[in-house]
């Protein structure tokens, strides 16, 4: 009997002993992804791998890139927009969204792909599939999504991609960018539309908070004037269409920022110093290069360029000198490294 009651004593005391080691596990797990809204991802750099997009997503005011086609190894300038967007937001998480990749596909900082690699080794940068019906649950979005045919749709990746991003926008809130967007400082508005030009507004970059009414209208208008045929009908077209039906829209003057019912509206300056007529002075040597102290990112036209222009090492060109500055790890591993596996492929051959 005597045997019996200790044998059952140190069960008891054997699942206590299980019940608080659950209890600092959960509550070790729980802690860090609560400082993943502060210091914090470098604090805490291995806990990421661990994180469900849900988690990553519930903690807000994260950054959002989106990769519409089935392409799995992100090009140099789409990877210096990530860097460059994670190194100037270190306490954001800054998520890229592929469509190539599922939930079996094993990339992560040792993957094949050089920018993989890069960009999985940056503790606030996280990779995730696109699963765009999943992402239109419970929007205006679905039922389209579920009748259009994107085989018959000679813009789908444009069109996936603008309505990826009002989605994620409205459920999520935070920023959205285009990968041809580079970050060189951070923009202090909260919700915001950027000017490509006066009284026209891009959809290339833009910030809300979550569930707020425009982005709601705007899923609605994207759904109501749907027209596939008319490349940018869902994208620019629709955020300036959307933003002159609340505001009275006016030519801007100097640098001045414009503000409608709690929406700024950015200057063109902030994110379009070089207009789309001229991006190809981002691939030209310049005799003094601009400061750009008035914006707060760069885009880089990469629609309009048909002939893939690229930044080469030793070039000396604009857009090489904003990979320096803004995104030095693609610079080192993907523009000199490309060279020096050039230069030694010629040794070889010779």
């Amino acid at each position: 009997l005597r045997h019996d009651s200790k044998g059952k004593k140190k069960s008891r005391m054997m699942k206590k002993i299980q019940i608080c080691l659950c209890f600092v596990f959960v509550s070790g797990i729980l802690y860090e992804i609560s400082l993943l809204s502060g210091c914090i991802f470098s604090c805490i750099p291995l806990s990421k791998h661990f994180l469900t997009p849900e988690q990553v997503l519930s903690l807000g005011k994260s950054i959002f890139f989106l990769e519409t086609t089935e392409r799995l190894e992100p090009p140099p300038l789409v990877s210096c927009s990530v860097e460059s967007a994670a190194r100037i937001y270190p306490d954001r998480p800054v998520i890229l969204f592929m469509k190539g990749l599922n939930n079996e596909t094993a990339l992560d900082s040792n993957s094949s792909y050089a920018a993989f690699s890069l960009l999985s080794s940056m503790s606030n940068v996280f990779i995730f599939p696109l699963q765009m019906e999943t992402l239109f649950e419970n929007t205006p979005l679905l039922q389209w999504y579920k009748e259009v045919n994107p085989e018959q749709e000679k813009n789908w990746v444009h069109i996936s991609s603008d309505a990826s991003r009002l989605a994620l926008i409205w459920k999520y809130g935070g920023i959205y960018m285009d990968t041809d967007v580079i970050s060189i400082r951070p923009i202090p508005e909260a919700s915001f539309l950027a000017a490509q030009k006066s009284q026209f507004s891009s959809n290339g970059i833009f910030g809300f908070p979550s569930y707020h009414k425009f982005i709601w209208d705007c899923m609605n208008n994207f759904v109501l004037k749907y027209n596939g045929k008319i490349w940018g009908n869902q994208g620019p077209f629709l955020m300036t269409r959307m933003l002159k039906a609340i505001c009275n829209l006016t030519d801007f003057v100097g640098l001045e920022d414009h503000s409608c019912q709690n929406i700024s509206f950015l200057n063109p300056q902030r994110f379009y110093p070089i207009p789309y007529p001229a991006w190809k002075k981002y691939y030209e040597v310049w005799n003094k290069n601009p400061n750009f102290n008035h914006s707060y990112a760069l885009h880089l036209w990469n629609f309009m360029n048909r002939n893939q222009k690229v930044v080469v090492a030793g070039s000396n060109t604009l857009a090489e000198k904003l990979y320096k500055t803004y995104c030095p790890t693609t610079y080192r591993d993907l523009i000199q490294g490309a060279a020096r596996e050039t230069s030694h492929s010629r040794e070889t051959m010779l």
